[in-house]
């Protein structure tokens, strides 16, 4: 009678085995497959062109009709919290025949191009509201003050632009920014939910 007990006891441990055996198999399977699929996309989910530079360091968002209509700004976000500021496509200086000719950082109290900012402690940064005037960009027959959007220090501005100002013209989005701006994280999470993302803009200003 033992004995068949024992028979029974191992007989049901073996099945508990052989059930984490095939349980174990079956996970590192799904595994392989996740790994495989990392590896090896499926090319019909493949995006038609690579994700740019920017894409894939920063999470972009815009400010639309900041302050005023068609005044539309980008806000490039890196991991590290540093905004990189520049004009949208849908801005209304761009509107302009010839587009923009000139850039003057020469607003409010300071010239913004003066800045020099040293050491990890940001010191001598200006610390900046989101309206705060950054610059003044010109077109042919008008000018429009491009201002901070976003709460923070000012790190640094494009100052290549001064001599080409043609850079806004043929890539705003990047040789072309305008400004490195820092938020403190408070305020970040204050000026987020008023701005849109990507998709969103591109459905806003109907832009590709």
């Amino acid at each position: 009678m033992s004995g068949q007990i024992i028979e029974e006891s191992n007989s049901s441990e073996t099945k508990e085995l052989e059930q984490k055996q095939d349980k174990q198999k079956e996970q590192d399977e799904d595994a392989d497959e996740e790994l495989r699929k990392l590896l090896l996309p499926d090319v019909q989910t493949l995006p038609s062109t690579p994700p740019s530079a920017v894409e894939s360091n920063f999470a972009i968002y815009f400010v639309l009709d900041f302050m005023k209509p068609r005044h539309d700004q980008y806000v490039y976000r890196h991991a590290n919290g540093l905004c990189v500021i520049g004009l949208a496509p849908s801005h209304v200086a761009f509107n302009d025949e010839g587009g923009i000719t000139a850039i003057d950082f020469n607003v409010g109290k300071s010239d913004r191009s003066g800045v020099k900012v040293t050491g990890k402690r940001k010191k001598n940064a200006q610390h900046f509201e989101s309206n705060t005037a950054l610059c003044k960009v010109s077109t042919k027959n008008d000018s429009y003050i491009v201002r901070c959007c976003v709460k923070g220090s000012l790190l640094e501005v494009n100052q290549q632009l001064i001599k080409q100002p043609e850079l806004l013209n043929a890539s705003a989005d990047r040789e072309g920014y305008i400004a490195i701006i820092m938020p403190k994280p408070a305020d970040w999470l204050k000026i987020k939910p008023s701005l849109v993302s990507l998709e969103e803009y591109k459905k806003l200003r109907e832009v590709s």
